[in-house]
């Protein structure tokens, strides 16, 4: 006894016990609640087993799957388009020389305001009566409003715009910093030998940024699979659930339909989604390194 509490593990102990009361011991007890009946308003129910009743019934469910399915549809375009636009950025200021680090710290702006902030600030914007956008729409002669948040897939396209937005600057950030990191020789090489501008970039800068890359796409994945604040401050997942995405689904299943059991279920498919998609990045992180190495 003396010699575990004169060992190293007393030091981490508080760490283990703060991360098992806040952390494990919340996930056994959902877990357990995803294979019951648990409803808040029955408190009774959360002591039966019903075993995978919830998940077979998630197979048959409809609105899970449009949720599903468009949460996988979000996730693939505000990835690609937040690349694009992220490579871009870090592209442009990595050729500048002047004030360089102001415009750095310009480009972490967005990702400091929070994103019920962020849902705030562009439901303003796209607002059908007073949003800025259709006043500026208004000065070109577009007199009927758009209905931005209203239109079932302006709606959805309205909330892309704000979590691109929002996180751009992951990806900027992190590529840019694999560009500074890109030694000069082979990029002055393929110069010397008379590569063009686009050879240089896919035969050098690329390959060199692919690890970023996914990187980035690991990190921004995990993000986006859980995008609820600026889902439910734009729009509340409507009109009609027509910007439903996994995370309102489950918010609405669980807090306002009350069935906790059927939403820790969903939570869980959700959370097995995340885990494929860090898994898939992973994997081709190991693979571009694996083909710098050789290089």
């Amino acid at each position: 006894m003396k010699k575990f509490l004169n060992g190293p593990w007393v030091l981490i102990l508080p760490t283990i016990i703060v991360l098992t009361c806040v952390v494990f011991l919340p996930l056994l007890i959902s877990l357990w609640t995803s294979f019951t009946p648990f409803k808040l308003t029955k408190p009774d129910t959360l002591y039966r087993f019903i075993g995978f009743r919830n998940y077979e019934r998630l197979i048959g469910d409809y609105d899970f799957w449009v949720a599903f399915g468009r949460t996988v549809l979000f996730l693939t375009i505000a990835l690609n388009l937040e690349l694009v636009f992220g490579l871009g950025i870090a592209l442009l200021i990595n050729k500048i020389t002047y004030a360089q680090k102001t415009l750095r710290t310009l480009m972490m702006f967005p990702m400091m305001f929070s994103p019920i902030l962020v849902g705030f600030q562009w439901k303003y914007i796209f607002n059908d009566n007073i949003g800025l956008l259709n006043n500026f729409l208004r000065e070109f002669g577009v007199i009927n409003p758009i209905p931005w948040l209203v239109d079932a897939t302006l709606a959805n396209f309205s909330i892309m715009a704000a979590e691109i937005w929002s996180s751009t600057s992951v990806f900027a950030i992190l590529l840019l910093a694999g560009l500074m990191g890109i030694p000069k020789d082979p990029i002055e090489a393929a110069k010397v030998d008379g590569c063009n501008s686009w050879q240089v970039f896919k035969n050098i800068t690329l390959p060199f940024l692919m690890p970023f890359i996914f990187i980035a796409m690991t990190i921004r994945s995990l993000d986006v699979a859980r995008a609820y604040d600026i889902v439910q401050m734009m729009t509340g997942g409507g009109p009609a659930k027509r910007t439903e995405l996994l995370w309102t689904l489950i918010s609405r299943t669980g807090y306002v339909d009350a069935k906790m059991g059927m939403a820790n279920a969903m939570s869980y498919i959700s959370i097995f989604l995340s885990i494929a998609f860090t898994f898939f990045f992973f994997y081709k992180l190991m693979e571009a390194r694996k083909i710098l190495s050789y290089d």
